[in-house]
C-alpha cells in the first residue's frame, strides 16, 4: 500500500475550504501503480460471480471499467441528471460538500444480477449509499463494495454497510 500511498496527493481546500481532496491522478500516470490498484480492487471478489460491475460519475468509471474487465463483467453507469438518454430511476443524496442527485437506466438492471459496485473514495458514504439505493431499486443483488481509498475518520462504511461487504485498498 506503501506504494500506491505515495502516488496519490492531498489537495487541501479543494473543492471548497476544509475538504482535503485525494487526487490519484499521479498513480493513474504510473502504469505499474494503476494496474496493482486495479487489481487489489477486484482480487477479493475473483471467485465470486460478478455479473456487472457499477460505477458513479466520474471518477467510479475510471476504475470501475478496469475492474469490470479484470472480473469479465459488463459495466453499468451512474450519471448525473441529464446525461442519460433513455428512461431512468434517480435519487437526491448528500454529498460531504453538498448536495447532488444519481441517475441509471431504468432497464440497465434486472432481478438475480449481481452487482460489484466500484468508486474511488468512501467518504461520508453519501455517493455510495445512493448508488446502493438504485441497485436496489432496479432488483440487482449488491455482491460487494470496492474502493481505491477509505477516509476512516468519516465512517461512510457504516451508512453503506447493510448493502454489502465494503473492501477498500488504502484507508487514511
Amino acid at each position: 500500500m506503501v506504494e500506491l500511498t505515495a502516488l496519490i496527493r492531498d489537495v487541501r481546500d479543494f473543492p471548497k475550504p476544509g475538504i482535503v481532496f485525494k487526487d490519484f491522478t499521479p498513480l493513474l500516470a504510473d502504469p505499474r501503480g494503476l494496474a496493482l490498484a486495479v487489481e487489489l480492487m477486484a482480487n477479493p471478489f475473483r471467485g465470486t460471480r460478478i455479473d456487472l460491475v457499477v460505477g458513479a460519475e466520474s471518477r467510479g468509471f475510471i476504475f470501475g471499467i478496469a475492474v469490470a474487465q479484470a472480473l469479465s463483467a459488463g459495466f453499468v453507469p451512474i450519471r448525473k441528471p441529464g446525461k442519460l438518454p433513455r428512461s431512468v430511476n434517480g435519487v437526491d443524496y448528500a454529498l460531504e460538500y453538498g448536495k447532488d442527485r444519481l441517475e441509471i437506466h431504468s432497464d440497465a438492471l434486472g432481478p438475480g444480477q449481481r452487482v460489484l459496485l466500484v468508486d474511488d473514495l468512501l467518504a461520508t458514504g453519501g455517493t455510495l449509499n445512493a448508488c446502493c439505493q438504485l441497485i436496489k431499486a432496479g432488483g440487482a443483488h449488491i455482491a460487494g463494495i470496492t474502493v481505491l481509498i477509505e477516509l476512516l475518520s468519516l465512517n461512510g462504511r457504516e451508512l453503506v454497510r447493510e448493502y454489502g461487504s465494503v473492501h477498500s485498498v488504502i484507508q487514511c
